[in-house]
């Protein structure tokens, strides 16, 4: 398994590399890439000063660049070949600074002004990119894009970036260009990725431990649902927004720095609504906790209730789940039975996407052909199904 893995991800970047040469006409000088990320538990706590516990995965953004000729004299042209979207892009620089464009280039564009706030001055740049990252499933294909951006730009302009200093600078440019308030998880993940290890974050400190994932015996089973629903990312603003009620509320930073207990004393003094999110987050930052030590003692039976309990927390508390991923979770529990399987949930932000789930390698070509034939079935979509192990962070290919 791991040979195919290897092959598919060098297939990508000669690709990659192809497509530059086709659309630009000369071969590429750097090529970076970054994976996409899954979260095994931890939704919806990043914003909150929580824990969280993703792992990079072995599906990748990969970029070839290289520069045209001329001055650095603080203009430029950005021009960004999409293999994936079929679709090329040009971002300009005037004066050491760069627009938002309201197109999917705006990822891209922020990574830029991070980089020109430093100081930094560019010349014309070309870039074709591709990927294996499902594109809004749930596992940061766009913090993947943000990463190997990032990565490619240390190449490029030899300021060379802290680990945390990338990660704040790839957040900041979600938030500033696309406006997509997130937290540091995704981009976490995408930088810090450890082969064989899941990453037990602390979102407050922005300090992570490493916990090993080294058994064969079990497999992350990753099910695209195929399906994203309109409402998200709205939803995702109210979402963050009803935690910060809470928190002002209940008079703290953040909804990390509250107990369960002081949540319930203080349910008379919210609505309904607000106290039930505050619960999921509370809860959700408990459970987070109680797996990672769960998985260090490799009791499976524990992470399995976890998971289970974060989604139902998810459905019921948080409201951001929907009926194709709760489909998805009752048809794997249904045939974890027989199987094995140890825990499943949705992961990511909701309304759509993907789920998580932990099975034993032995089942996983069985539960892959019951679960989609299943999903067809109830839902007439036929999902995506993988299986990863934990991987490495980004990286350069090609200097």
């Amino acid at each position: 398994m791991q040979a195919n893995i290897k092959k598919e991800f060098n297939n990508l970047v000669t690709r990659v590399e192809a497509s530059f040469e086709s659309q630009f006409k000369r071969q590429a000088r750097w090529v970076a890439t970054a994976p996409g990320r899954v979260n095994l538990i931890g939704e919806h706590t990043d914003y909150n000063g929580g824990f969280v516990f993703p792992m990079a995965i072995e599906r990748n953004i990969v970029l070839a660049a290289d520069e045209r000729k001329g001055a650095a004299d603080g203009n430029a042209e950005i021009t960004i070949y999409s293999e994936n979207l079929g679709d090329t892009q040009t971002l300009i620089i005037v004066n050491n600074k760069i627009a938002k464009t309201g197109q999917w280039t705006d990822y891209i564009a922020g990574i830029f002004a991070g980089f020109l706030n430093f100081g930094v001055q560019f010349k014309s740049l070309d870039i074709a990119l591709d990927g294996d990252v499902p594109i809004g499933g749930g596992l940061s294909s766009s913090a993947a894009l943000e990463v190997s951006v990032a990565t490619l730009l240390e190449a490029v302009t030899g300021k060379t970036l802290s680990p945390i200093e990338k990660v704040l600078l790839c957040q900041k440019a979600e938030h500033d260009y696309p406006g997509v308030p997130c937290g540091i998880m995704d981009q976490f993940a995408s930088v810090n990725g450890k082969k064989d290890h899941l990453l037990l974050l602390d979102c407050d400190s922005q300090q992570a431990e490493a916990v090993p994932f080294m058994s064969d015996e079990y497999s992350i089973l990753i099910i695209d649902s195929n399906v994203k629903h309109s409402l998200a990312n709205g939803e995702y603003s109210k979402r963050k927004a009803e935690c910060e009620a809470a928190a002002k509320i209940l008079n703290v930073d953040t909804l990390r720095q509250v107990t369960m207990d002081q949540l319930e004393k203080s349910a008379s003094k919210m609505d309904p609504i607000i106290f039930r999110r505050a619960r999921h987050v509370i809860g959700e930052i408990e459970r987070t906790e109680q797996a990672a030590v769960a998985m260090r003692a490799s009791d499976w039976a524990t992470v399995g209730e976890l998971m289970l309990a974060s989604h139902t927390s998810l459905r019921d508390d948080f409201e951001v789940s929907c009926k194709e991923l709760d489909v998805l979770v009752e048809l794997m529990m249904e045939l974890g039975e027989s199987k094995g399987v140890v825990g499943t949930r949705m992961t990511g932000g909701g309304f759509g996407g993907c789920t998580v789930s932990v099975v034993p390698t032995s089942e996983v070509d069985d539960l892959i052909a019951g679960v989609s034939q299943r999903y067809i079935e109830k839902i007439g979509i036929e999902p995506e199904i993988f299986t990863t192990r934990p991987a490495e962070g980004t990286r350069m290919i090609k200097l």
